[in-house]
């Protein structure tokens, strides 16, 4: 069955970085758009970045020139470089699997059929 595992997660001091991973199983990995959610207390999930099948990335705006999506169609895995941490970047990030997706939407939850379990992300000011 499909299978989505998140690492990499850890408080850092604003203005640090992070690498989250997510490891893929199950499906072919490499025909399957992926994405970064993530979820803070009291707030709706929300589209972080997207990739497509193509290597296309997206990112949400409040992320640009900050955090970097990228895929290992190798390795199975699903990557999020995190530079320039802010609090408000605190949250429950998780990883998440389409079998097709249009690239505009590539940052909506109803995209996404496949999650993982989260990895939690906290930055102190």
């Amino acid at each position: 069955q499909v299978q989505l595992v998140e690492s990499g997660g850890g408080s850092v001091q604003s203005g640090g970085s992070l690498r989250l991973s997510c490891a893929a199983s199950g499906f072919t990995y490499s025909t399957y758009c992926m994405g970064w959610f993530r979820q803070a207390p009291g707030k709706e999930r929300e589209g972080v970045a997207g990739i497509n099948t193509y290597g296309t990335p997206m990112l949400v705006d409040s992320v640009q020139g900050r955090f970097t999506i990228s895929r290992d169609n190798a390795k199975n895995t699903l990557s999020l470089l995190m530079t320039s941490l802010k609090p408000e970047d605190t949250a429950m990030y998780y990883c998440a699997a389409a079998s097709a997706c249009q690239w505009r939407f590539l940052l909506h939850e109803n995209t996404f059929r496949y999650w993982g379990q989260g990895t939690q992300v906290t930055v102190s000011s």
